[in-house]
């Protein structure tokens, strides 16, 4: 794996960075919004959808800004793909915000509607934007090693499993049309939803009807929102892994060796695409996240066998190390790994 050439200055990317602010005063007005204006679109505020999406964008750009900050090659091709990514996110978010204040269906509207039409065209340009802006910057950096080993590995794993949470996304829209209607009870056609329910005898509304609180997803079928966010926040969870084993790693003989960090954040990646995998094959069969059948139990249970698995050989591999005094005298005389966050 290559190290990227040494720099001391770290530069944040200003468009995404922009995007990160505005995402997080977003979201704070759409919990405002929230408070005063009552009116719903499938048993839920007209502004719990912007609010999820400006919190995931705020997270997710957030987390591109600290990455793209560290010095790596290609750095003039991920810094437009980021600027891609920051304006294309921008643009679609501030159409679900418009639908929303218009009381309608931002996502998969069949709407005769000329404002509707032109989103329509922005998402269907847009979203692929997304993706492919997000796979150049997962593939330019998948080979570089832009910090400490086990966030380095952090970052290359989770923005793999963004790219998957990305694709996931595309099955929503062969779930098959619905029937809604919208804050003002007039009829709209929907061309998908995010609820699979098995069966031929298809309900004319799947979306909304039964759902889990806060999240609000669904209880009467598969829901193909819970692995898109799973796949879409991995990348989050391993570098905060990473982090925390650095922090654990003066108490933890065999966790003190860089290779020993990086090769439990491979475990635990493994384990979570396996639990993305598991929630998306759950989700395409319409059974609802909170009753898995036998089938979806055994594959957890072998998610988690395996992981447990991998990570007692990681530690029968570096905790003998760990305890060898040849090898804890020899690892004396290195200086300490340089703390994730610190490079």
């Amino acid at each position: 794996m290559t190290t990227a050439p040494v720099s001391t200055a770290r530069r944040f990317h200003r468009p995404l960075l922009f995007t990160t602010a505005a995402m997080t005063v977003l979201a704070l007005f759409c919990l405002c919004a929230m408070a005063i204006d009552d009116r719903q679109l499938l048993g839920e505020s007209v502004w719990l959808k912007p609010l999820k999406f400006a919190f995931a964008f705020a997270l997710y750009t957030g987390t591109l800004t600290w990455l793209l900050a560290f010095p790596h090659r290609g750095q003039r091709l991920t810094w437009w793909m980021g600027a891609i990514f920051a304006a294309t996110a921008v643009v679609d978010v501030g159409f679900i915000v418009t639908q929303a204040a218009r009381g309608t269906f931002s996502h998969f509207s069949n709407e005769d509607d000329a404002w509707n039409n032109i989103g329509q065209m922005v998402f269907a340009s847009g979203v692929p934007g997304l993706f492919a802006a997000n796979l150049v910057i997962a593939l330019a950096l998948s080979w570089q090693r832009v910090t400490d080993r086990p966030t380095s590995r952090a970052i290359h794993l989770g923005l793999a499993l963004a790219v998957a949470g990305m694709a996931l996304g595309y099955l929503m829209g062969f779930t098959g049309k619905q029937q809604a209607t919208d804050a003002y009870g007039n009829p709209i056609p929907l061309a998908a939803g995010h609820t699979v329910i098995s069966g031929s005898d298809q309900p004319v509304l799947r979306d909304g009807v039964d759902t889990m609180p806060i999240t609000h997803w669904s209880t009467n079928g598969g829901d193909l929102r819970i692995p898109h966010f799973l796949g879409l926040h991995g990348i989050q969870l391993l570098i905060v892994l990473a982090v925390v084993l650095a922090k654990l790693a003066p108490r933890i003989p065999w966790l003190r060796r860089e290779r020993a960090r990086a090769d439990l954040v491979w475990v635990l990646a493994l384990g979570y695409a396996g639990l993305l995998g598991v929630s998306a094959w759950q989700a395409l069969r319409g059974q609802p996240l909170l009753d898995p059948d036998a089938a979806t139990a055994t594959a957890l249970g072998v998610v988690a066998a395996v992981t447990a698995a991998g990570i007692g050989l990681v530690y029968r591999v570096h905790g003998r190390a760990a305890a060898d005094p040849v090898v804890l005298s020899a690892g004396a005389r290195r200086p300490a790994s340089t703390a994730p966050m610190s490079r």
